[in-house]
């Protein structure tokens, strides 16, 4: 039995700080103008991708030992010095000191996410939802560009203005260490996106996308039933993914055998 307590935290927001981490040594590798770079500090991840991106920010904070002012000194000019804003992601895990020397630093809290587990050895969805029309790949070698297209198509759709930033961060997802894309195609045509990451024996399941045209087909369905799959192949242990509270994504993931394993909060220095 897993219970919801510190050494899950950790090992959730290792999983996730090392997917981050390995995004951002990838975009120093194909595209060394922004700069991006991660430092680890009082066991926290601090990573900058550019000002704007949403993996500018730290995971991990207070989860593996005390948070210090000098520690928050530390993270708080490596991002300053990139002109980039301060962000953490926060564990209710953390030790209880980091709450209030947050609030005494400027913080306030400005997201909530909820992070969810799955243990492997739990039975995979139902065969019954599946849709025969639908298969499920990783995608080949020099498909890394259709991948980040097709992702960047479905996520433009709900948010205007996203296409190009999406494609040209799908392009670097699909080549960082312990990545693995999936496509799903519908009668042979692709349509749906799904990343998988896997570190030690926890995957990170991220990255999912659906044209318009194709939704509610089942095609995420399969994606997380090939993805989860395909993990316990690899000897993972525990599945982790994130969703907003109450949301649509956070629904699916508990039809489908995830549990909440907490509320985490993202919080940023005003001033």
């Amino acid at each position: 039995m897993i219970f919801s307590d510190n050494v899950l935290s950790q090992k959730l927001e290792r999983t996730e700080g090392r997917a981050n981490a390995s995004f951002v040594a990838t975009r120093a590798r194909l595209d060394a103008k922004i700069g991006a770079s991660w430092i680890e500090v009082g066991g926290a991840y601090a990573m900058f991708d550019g000002v704007e991106s949403p993996l500018t920010q730290t995971f991990g904070l207070g989860v593996f030992e005390e948070t210090t002012s000098a520690h928050l000194d530390e993270i708080e000019t490596f991002f300053k010095d990139r002109d980039a804003p301060v962000f953490h992601e926060v564990s209710p895990m953390a030790f209880p000191t980091l709450m209030p020397l947050l609030n005494e630093r400027g913080y306030r809290p400005i997201e909530l996410t909820s992070v969810m587990y799955k243990q492997m050895d739990v039975d995979e969805m139902e065969e019954a939802r599946k849709n025969p029309d639908i298969s499920t790949r990783i995608i080949d070698e020099g498909e890394a560009e259709t991948w980040a297209r097709l992702s960047a198509s479905g996520w433009a759709a709900d948010y205007e203005g996203l296409a190009d930033f999406m494609f040209n961060f799908g392009k670097i997802s699909t080549r960082c260490d312990g990545a693995f894309p999936y496509l799903a195609e519908l009668r042979g045509e692709p349509v749906s996106t799904g990343m998988l990451f896997i570190f030690d024996d926890v995957c990170l399941l991220a990255g999912a996308s659906t044209v318009p045209s194709a939704r509610n087909m089942g095609a995420q369905s399969a994606l997380l039933r090939a993805r989860l799959s395909f993990a316990a192949e690899k000897g993972c242990k525990v599945a982790m993914m994130g969703a907003s509270p109450g949301s649509q994504s956070q629904k699916n993931a508990q039809k489908n055998g995830f549990h909440i394993a907490y509320t985490r909060t993202k919080w940023q220095l005003f001033g």
